[in-house]
């Protein structure tokens, strides 16, 4: 094993760039994603007629395909329709659909798990329910979905490697190209690439133990999940709910 060859100063500015490329791609699929699928989680929760089912639909269709295939369908069959993306972006697309889809469930189950009461208190104050779900609903189960939401992000990032495949110069993409340099440096090369995922999802993993530990405690705080409402503002129907 040449640790000395694949550490070189040229071979870990290599690396790294490809892992830069790497955060890069999850940090725009983990917003785009986030934003299509709270679009999704809104829609099904909303049960808006023809739009709810269609979005089940499709997210029940994503969530039952592979990412790969989701990645090769964009990159090499989207242009024969006359849709075409770069590498990069066909990465992002791809990750940005299959992602969306898990999130969309991960913001539906959290928009159910509000108190029925504070959404009825609300609904009696006087609010519509495209308020009560803007000031009252979303608020409330957007705190509750972060544990999730952080783990979904973790899978996000780990799943970027799939993009190797298109060759996208990802930390993935720049170890295969060092490790066919010299056979004896396949385990030094994995192994810090191992490293680099496992520094950056473990410190997303703690983060969502944290969240998750201070969300635990609210709920189990004396009188968690009575609701009340504060009232309206002067200014228009904003409202103020909180679960005491």
């Amino acid at each position: 094993m040449d640790f000395a060859g694949a550490y070189s100063p040229h071979n870990l500015m290599f690396m790294l760039k490809g892992f830069g490329l790497t955060l890069v791609i999850a940090g725009v699929s983990i917003v785009l994603s986030f934003l299509f699928g709270t679009l999704l989680g809104v829609i099904r929760y909303s049960r808006i007629r023809l739009l709810s089912p269609l979005a089940m639909i499709v997210t029940e269709m994503i969530r039952n395909l592979p990412l790969l295939l989701l990645i090769f369908f964009v990159k090499f069959a989207l242009p024969e329709v006359g849709i075409k993306f770069s590498t990069f972006w066909a990465a992002v697309v791809a990750l940005t659909i299959f992602e969306g889809a898990m999130i969309g469930e991960i913001v539906r189950s959290g928009l159910q798990s509000v108190n029925k009461g504070l959404v009825e208190a609300a609904r009696s104050s006087g609010l519509t329910a495209v308020q009560t779900l803007r000031h009252v609903v979303l608020p409330i189960g957007l705190r509750r979905m972060v544990p999730p939401l952080v783990s979904q992000f973790i899978s996000l990032l780990k799943d970027t490697s799939l993009a190797v495949v298109i060759s996208l110069p990802e930390l993935m993409h720049s170890s295969n190209i060092v490790m066919g340099q010299n056979i004896s440096q396949v385990f030094p090369v994995l192994l810090l690439a191992a490293a680099l995922y496992f520094t950056v999802n473990y410190s997303l993993s703690l983060l969502s133990r944290r969240l998750e530990s201070r969300e635990g405690g609210r709920r189990r705080t004396p009188g968690a999940g009575t609701p009340t409402v504060a009232g309206k503002v002067n200014t228009g129907n904003a409202y103020v709910g909180n679960e005491v």
